[in-house]
């Protein structure tokens, strides 16, 4: 060990470590450097060293394996920021990959959180979107009794913040749809509202593609017989488990109704074009009428008996009044005007 003159100064840290300190078990925090987490975990007082990067580069996830011996498989996963939800064991230690998502602009940005949880470290690897966990690291410090179940309450804490931060999306999901209802039930068509509820959906199923799996991680960790989640914390695990079904629930929900708006808009479209052939229709049918009648009288043969009476032309005009006046009224009756 070093003596205490000789510790690293934290601001010695890489750029992409955003927090890296030691809590003791009576929940004290002490921020340190990364080169001084061995002299940490050498000694056995109950602490644990909580360590959080951001889109790490290779040198500090190197260090960290050293330090932590973490297992090289891991590692990759963590160099890796395409992984589907999982967790697993390595030894005395359990990775976790899960996904992150953030609204910005009205659209959905994913990112990935991999943790490596130890007997007395929890560390986080941060990639893409994804809001930083200072405040999940402000809830721990509060309670300090709880924070003395050492790196597994921390845990809980990430998770549950992650879980929570899907349900203000799913709610402005809901809140958008409603503001599109009134072009999705409108006669005119506009291929930008279905543009947009493709674009919707897209999201959603991405969505439900990181909380979906994230499930049975939560089930997993709650039946895990791993010594790094105690029969204290499951209870707590178990919470975030019931959070993230209600999230599934509700973007399988929203998927469901956005499907059934698409379907609706479109059918709504085809019906008014359909009243608009209707309509045509109608129109042409009191033009064809008068035309076929006066075509009639345009083939110049000399021998038709009816061009000679006095009352001819009148009458052929009345004829083709009555004509165009009973066919409008015939489609003014089945609602083709």
């Amino acid at each position: 060990m070093r003596p205490m003159s000789e510790t690293p100064d934290p601001a010695s840290n890489p750029p992409c470590v955003v927090n890296c300190a030691v809590y003791a078990r009576d929940g004290v925090r002490r921020d340190i450097a990364l080169d001084a987490i061995s002299d940490v975990l050498a000694q056995d007082d109950g602490s644990f060293v909580w360590i959080g990067l951001y889109e790490p580069d290779d040198a500090s996830l190197e260090k960290l394996q050293e330090e932590f011996d973490l297992h090289e498989l891991a590692i990759e996963d963590a160099h890796n920021a395409h992984q589907r939800p999982k967790v697993e064991a390595y030894g005395q230690a359990l990775f976790l990959a899960v996904n992150t998502a953030q609204m910005v602009d009205g659209r959905i940005l994913f990112g990935e959180t991999h943790l490596f949880v130890g007997p007395n470290y929890l560390i986080t690897v941060r990639h893409g979107a994804s809001l930083s966990y200072a405040h999940a690291r402000a809830r721990v410090e509060r309670e300090p009794a709880l924070l003395a179940l050492g790196p597994s309450y921390a845990l809980y804490a990430v998770l549950d913040f992650i879980v929570d931060n899907y349900l203000p999306i799913a709610d402005q999901f809901k809140a958008t749809l409603r503001a599109l209802e009134r072009d999705i039930f409108s006669d005119a068509y506009r291929r930008s509202t279905l543009v947009r509820l493709y674009d919707l959906k897209r999201e959603l199923t991405e969505m439900r593609m990181s909380v979906a799996p994230l499930i049975d991680v939560l089930s997993q960790l709650v039946r895990s017989p791993s010594p790094q989640i105690p029969e204290e914390t499951r209870f707590y695990f178990r919470d975030v488990h019931d959070h993230v079904i209600r999230v599934n629930d509700t973007v399988d929900a929203l998927r469901d109704l956005l499907g059934t708006a698409m379907a609706v808009n479109q059918s709504l479209v085809t019906l008014a074009q359909g009243e608009t052939v209707k309509k045509l229709g109608a129109w042409a049918a009191l033009l064809a009428a008068p035309t076929l009648i006066t075509s009639w009288y345009g083939m110049n043969f000399h021998a038709m008996p009816e061009l000679d009476e006095r009352y001819a032309y009148p009458v052929l005009v009345l004829l083709v009044g009555v004509v165009c006046f009973g066919l409008y009224r015939l489609f003014r009756r089945i609602g083709w005007l």
